[in-house]
């Protein structure tokens, strides 16, 4: 973008938003070239974008953005150069090497792609960078930034895109550990910028359960109960890696780090093992739960647990010829059951939530196996005082289970009139200034909060063995009555890292 009587749109950005929040003004109409007062960008403006992580996430989203007429993609940030060693999902296929990624590779694809489309052969106007910090410094013309990294650096890029006056989009999470999560939220609302996550998008199917559970199908609810068999990547060992070999060339070992504390370098952590380590993951939980317990919270309308307890696998060893509990300190563990105790908003009503992963289900239900059904790998079913609704992972395919005369009922029920906004019309709504995405920041707090307060759960479980359900102070951010819990509650960050 031009700069304006030597301002570039970064540098009004920042100044007209710190300008407004002071005078407590609002958007003002401006020319197209020049951004709004908030940090949004004008509508006949392509959105400069700073791409952060070049891996299995970005080589998957990345095609479908760079179609987006919205977007311009201005650098590739990765600490790894080049490598072919990223892993894949589902069932080998006979490969002998990974995937690629890295930023020279984004870097390429980006170069490339622009070149087929410009005619220009040259074309060059992608820049890469190992370092985020770097590539916010130098690139003054982005607009915003896509956080596509392992979890434990993404409230680190986040809060640093918003004190550069940067948007930005993430996947998920926002943080892998509840204080930065915390941190990166509050940043957010008291900054202004434009925030969003790829996941959290609303389906037809969720509203029709809704008007099914307002019109009584089910009677009281009084539990929900969602199961996965994720992990898709390793982790339940108690042991750190034993064999670290020498970091790869063009790989930057400490960059990739951030703020966790010096570690010797293994390929155990990196790609997409990372999920599975407690340090730079946040396991199926994270995984998953943006994606699902986020429409059940909306769709029941579910507000802050602040009590939760959790259940995980344990492992064995044998020393000195005896059969032996290993406490669990460092990963997630094979499989785990967590509940929350949910308040429901605008009630005193409270209800359970239930998560399973690891491949545990939850009981068939006797209305389920009446109707000669079984559960499936993934799924989330619904109880209440009359009845069951049973569904897929997404809300598809709801049945009405237990209810005499269901389909008279259900044909009785007016169905939802909704029209769904797919996730980037949102993201590009509120980067141009025209309404605050579902999937902000702000918006996602509770959902964030809970799972963190799910994983503090599970750690608490493998570490302490304790059997009590943790009381969380939401002010505080302190588990009030395990207090050795509290150890997990931040992160032990490295020097100018911290939140």
């Amino acid at each position: 973008m031009e700069k304006e009587k030597g301002i570039n749109r970064r540098e009004f950005l920042s100044t007209a938003t710190k300008a407004s929040i002071g005078a407590g003004i609002g958007i003002t109409v401006l020319p197209s070239h020049v951004t709004g007062v908030t940090g949004k960008v004008a509508p006949n403006d392509r959105i400069n974008i700073g791409l952060i992580g070049y891996g299995s996430q970005s080589r998957k989203m990345l095609p479908g953005w760079l179609n987006e007429p919205n977007f311009q993609f201005i650098s590739v940030c990765d600490p790894n150069k080049e490598s072919y060693d990223y892993p894949d999902w589902g069932g080998p296929r006979g490969e002998i090497a990974g995937t690629a990624g890295g930023r020279d590779v984004g870097q390429r694809i980006v170069n490339k792609f622009y070149a087929d489309q410009t005619g220009q052969s040259n074309y060059d106007g992608c820049s890469a960078f190992a370092d985020f910090r770097e590539m916010m410094e130098k690139e003054s013309d982005l607009d915003a930034v896509f956080i596509m990294t392992p979890d434990h650096l993404h409230a680190s890029i986040a809060v640093a895109a918003m004190n550069k006056g940067l948007m930005l989009a993430t996947h998920k999470p926002i943080g892998n550990y509840l204080q930065e999560t915390r941190a990166a939220i509050n940043k957010a609302k008291n900054s202004g910028m434009a925030t969003h996550i790829f996941a959290g998008q609303e389906r037809y199917e969720h509203y029709l359960i809704q008007e099914w559970i307002k019109h009584g199908a089910i009677g009281k609810l009084k539990e929900l109960h969602r199961w996965t068999n994720r992990p898709m990547w390793p982790q339940g060992s108690p042991y750190l890696p034993d064999e670290n070999p020498p970091i790869p060339d063009g790989f930057d070992w400490q960059l990739w780090l951030g703020p966790s504390l010096p570690r010797p370098y293994s390929p155990e952590y990196t790609h997409t093992a990372f999920r599975g380590w407690h340090e730079f993951g946040a396991g199926c939980l994270a995984d998953m739960g943006y994606y699902s317990l986020w429409n059940d919270w909306k769709l029941l309308n579910l507000g802050m647990p602040t009590k939760a307890e959790a259940s995980a696998s344990v492992i064995c060893d044998i020393r000195e010829f005896r059969s032996t509990w290993v406490r669990n300190h460092v990963s997630f563990p094979h499989a785990a059951k967590i509940r929350w105790e949910v308040p429901v908003n605008g009630t005193e009503d409270t209800i359970d939530v239930y998560w399973y992963e690891g491949g545990l289900r939850p009981p068939n239900l006797k209305a389920v196996k009446d109707k000669g059904m079984k559960l499936g790998g993934e799924g989330v079913y619904l109880v209440g005082e009359e009845g069951v609704i049973l569904s897929g992972w997404g809300h598809n395919n709801p049945q009405l289970l237990g209810v005499n005369n269901a389909e008279e009922l259900i044909a009785s029920i007016t169905e939802p009139d909704f029209e769904e906004t797919p996730l980037d019309a949102q993201m590009i709504a509120a980067f141009r200034g025209e309404q605050e995405s579902q999937s902000s920041y702000p918006n996602a707090q509770v959902i964030a909060e809970t799972i963190c307060l799910g994983n503090l759960a599970i750690r608490a479980d493998q570490s302490f063995r304790t059997d009590q359900i943790l009381e969380l102070d939401l002010e505080t951010l302190r588990i009030t009555n395990v207090p050795e819990v509290n150890q997990y509650v931040s992160r032990e960050s490295r020097s100018g890292w911290e939140l």
